[in-house]
């Protein structure tokens, strides 16, 4: 049977409540039913796919773009992989240091955090990963530091505009809070992923439908016609939505599901 659409997925605030740390029932009965329905689900996340949790992967999509865009995989086949160099990987590592920026550096095979960590938030999330025992938790300093892209975290003690002018010629700065950052290749994001996967299949952007809650997804909300931003979203976003859904927990994603008819 021929595919309908294809419909591309973020997780944290669009499929992962980050209020219940859990995907809403009936978001796993909508995307179950859109699979049905012979719709093509991705997931499309700014995190490597080693740290993407199981209960996201038991969703059974069809494929991730992981690392925004750095990274995508359909089934158990990866069609691109974009990885930065070793010498490259220790030349931000040590810009990090110098610049007193924290970060996490994220890769298809682990992530990095350095060893001292002041932001509680970066601490947090070290932690979290920690506790998984499929994710591949590393240091800085390992000697097999490979990553595609990597988040940053800042405060007074940070010479933060001098790490931005550093990077600024072969990496995009995606500003997530006041005091956070995601940095990506130059030529990668959300959307060149979804250009790719289109092309793959031989579709059109009329068939392509995206959800999304953050700044982290503005190149794909802004890619395509169908833009669907979550309710508990950034308000800054909603102008961009050809749909502003309903909260996560409030069965947001079947919500949009059915208006558009994709279910």
């Amino acid at each position: 049977m021929k595919t309908n659409k294809i419909l591309f997925f973020d997780i944290d605030g669009t499929l992962l409540s980050e209020t219940t740390h859990t995907i809403p029932q009936s978001t796993i009965d909508g995307l179950k039913q859109a699979k049905e329905n012979n719709h093509l689900i991705f997931i499309n996340t700014g995190r490597p796919y080693t740290t993407i949790d199981d209960c996201i992967k038991d969703l059974n999509p069809d494929g991730y773009i992981c690392g925004c865009g750095t990274y995508i995989r359909y089934h158990d086949q990866v069609l691109f992989s974009k990885t930065l160099s070793l010498q490259k990987c220790k030349e931000i590592r040590d810009l990090l240091r110098k610049t007193n920026v924290e970060g996490v550096l994220e890769g298809k095979d682990g992530v990095y955090f350095d060893n001292s960590i002041r932001h509680p938030f970066l601490q947090n999330i070290k932690e979290n990963y920690q506790a998984v025992p499929t994710f591949k938790v590393s240091t800085f300093d390992d000697e097999n530091l490979s990553f595609d892209k990597f988040a940053i975290w800042f405060d007074q003690n940070s010479d933060i505009e001098t790490f931005k002018k550093e990077i600024s010629e072969e990496f995009q700065y995606i500003t997530r809070d006041h005091d956070f950052g995601e940095i990506v290749p130059k030529g990668c994001s959300k959307a060149t992923g979804i250009e790719f996967l289109l092309d793959y299949f031989n579709l059109e952007s009329e068939d392509a439908y995206v959800f999304g809650d953050s700044f982290n997804d503005l190149a794909m909300l802004e890619y395509v016609k169908y833009a669907i931003v979550m309710g508990n979203g950034n308000p800054e976003l909603f102008d961009l939505a050809y749909l502003v859904t309903k909260n996560i927990d409030d069965d947001g994603i079947y919500y949009a599901l059915k208006k558009l008819e994709l279910i």
